[in-house]
Order: structure tokens, then C-alpha cells, then sequence
């Protein structure tokens, strides 16, 4: 195989000679807002959100690891209500010691963190670790650094990152990650002063795109709180945008993973539905409930 050229908006390391399989999913799944919209109104709290959105995607991104070290009957409690779809994925954000607060970072937390997701490994059922960085985060030799001592700290695993600023785009920033063996999250944020754009980078055999919405006026905004910021309801032309990208990266890839995370009032769950159906190219299933809120998915 011909290396890509770097110089291109696509990084395609040397190894990869496939077309990998898409999975699409969205981030997180216990969300108020989505009752009546997402979820059936008055289900109930025997209701299990989890395995009832694993009948409509094959793809969750675990979002309280961000905020808690995962502990491994939770991932076996994940596991156990998916299993209805043998096809189902979770990749499990990094915990924010390890990316945004890392004076904090502990060996302990190290371990806890190895062995919390254990299951997950053993069962086949991780697609990938995602460590999502702040802003903050340039492209530095001291970040370097760092990145590739996180790298050599979790071996085995399927790391990617997740930056944010324009620094990183760069030919010299992918060669960088591919040398260390760490994929390139591709994200659509706000663009917003330096913020990263809109990319199809690929940097090992695992490939990651996050969709966080665009909206402008509230992604920085001093008191905006997280509905504000991921209220964002992709159009029709920007999610056919998306899937081309999509299908880009799947040519390089062994597993490429989607998340849509304009969580507000099931926007991901609609967004989500959308590039399903543009990547597939069939009528795929929606939650009757969202039909009145999102024509769109008629």
C-alpha cells in the first residue's frame, strides 16, 4: 500500500490496507430530557435505558468513567443488558484525571482504571478508550510527552484522543500519533477562535468521530450549562457532509466508531438515526416516540 500523503486532510498509517466495519452510536444514555421524546413517557424506573437503546445502535460511549474510575460489576452490568445485540460496542471515556486534571493522577488510579474495564476487554466488548483533552491542550513537546507516556502506561489498549485546538492540525501532529500507536478523534465542535475543524485523520487502526453540534453562541459562554452548550440539531446537508467523511475513514480503518453528542432532547438519538441510515443505506428502526418531535426521521 501507498502511504497517503501527509500533506493530505487524511493520515493513513502504513498497516492499514482494509475497510473496517462503522459502528454509530451516542454518548452517554441517562439523560431526563429524553423521557417522552427518546424513551417512552412514564416508563418507569424499571425501565432500562441502556438495553433499549442497544436495539436501535450497535454503539455506546460510556461517559460517567469521565467522571468516576469504572469499577468492573458496572461494566458487567453493562454487558449483561446488551447482550441482546451481539453485535453491540461500548468505547469508555478516560477518566478526567488522566487529561484534565492530572496533577491529581494517582498509580492508584492507574490500576483501578486497568482493572474496572477488565470485563469489557475479556468480553471482546471494547472498541476503544477515548481520552478527550481540553482546549488547553496544544500541540507542545511538553504534551508529547505526556501523551506518550500515557500511551506506554496503558498498553494493550485501544487509545485515542480527543483535542480540541487548531494546533493539532498538522502533518508533523499525525505523524507524531501514528508513531506512538494513538488514534485521532475527528470531532465537529463550534468553531470558535482556534478551534480545531471539521477533519477525516486517521492515525492508527482504530478511527473516532464525536459530532458536539455548532453552536457558536454558547459553546464558550461564561454560565452557559451543558444543554446550552450541545443544543445543536445537525441539517440534512451537514449530516451528508458527515457521512462522506465517514466513509473516508472507513477505506482506513479496522473499527471506526461514530458518536453523536448533542445530547439535548434526544438531538443525538435523531443525528444518530440520520448517518445510520446515509452509511447503511436502508431504512433503519426509530423509537416510535420521536416521530412527532423529529419529522424528519419519517
Amino acid at each position: 500500500m501507498v502511504l497517503a500523503s501527509v500533506f493530505s486532510t487524511k493520515l493513513v498509517p502504513e498497516a492499514l490496507t482494509y475497510m473496517g466495519k462503522v459502528r454509530i452510536g451516542i454518548a452517554g444514555w441517562s439523560y431526563k430530557d429524553w423521557e417522552g421524546i427518546v424513551y417512552p413517557s412514564g416508563a418507569g424506573k424499571k425501565f432500562d435505558q441502556l438495553a433499549y437503546l442497544a436495539g436501535y445502535f450497535d454503539l455506546i460511549e460510556v461517559n460517567v468513567t469521565f467522571y468516576r474510575i469504572p469499577q468492573a460489576r458496572n461494566c458487567v452490568s453493562w454487558l449483561k443488558r446488551t447482550e441482546h445485540n451481539t453485535d453491540f460496542r461500548f468505547t469508555v471515556k478516560l477518566n478526567r484525571h488522566f487529561t484534565h486534571e492530572r496533577d491529581e493522577l494517582t498509580s492508584l488510579d492507574q490500576n483501578q482504571w486497568r482493572e474496572g474495564i477488565l470485563p469489557l476487554q475479556e468480553a471482546n466488548k471494547l472498541g476503544a478508550v477515548l481520552a478527550q483533552f481540553p482546549y488547553s491542550f496544544h500541540y507542545t513537546i511538553p504534551n508529547q510527552e505526556y501523551l506518550s507516556w500515557l500511551a506506554e502506561i496503558l498498553p494493550g489498549l485501544p487509545l485515542v484522543i480527543e483535542v480540541r485546538h487548531r494546533s493539532w492540525d498538522h502533518p508533523e501532529a499525525f505523524r507524531f500519533l501514528t508513531d506512538i500507536g494513538v488514534g485521532f478523534c475527528n470531532i465537529d465542535q463550534p468553531q470558535v477562535s482556534y478551534s480545531l475543524p471539521p477533519s477525516s485523520s486517521v492515525t492508527s487502526s482504530v478511527g473516532y468521530v464525536r459530532l458536539h453540534g455548532r453552536n457558536v453562541r454558547d459553546w464558550f459562554r461564561k454560565g452557559a450549562g451543558r444543554d446550552a452548550r450541545y443544543n445543536y440539531l445537525y441539517t440534512e446537508p451537514e449530516i451528508k457532509e458527515w457521512v462522506s467523511r465517514i466513509k473516508e475513514l472507513e477505506e482506513n480503518t479496522r473499527e471506526l466508531y461514530v458518536i453523536t453528542n448533542n445530547h439535548y432532547q434526544g438531538q443525538a438519538v435523531c443525528n444518530a438515526l440520520q448517518l445510520k441510515t446515509g452509511i447503511e443505506r436502508k431504512r433503519v428502526r426509530i423509537p416510535s416516540t420521536m416521530k412527532p418531535f423529529y419529522p424528519q426521521l419519517r
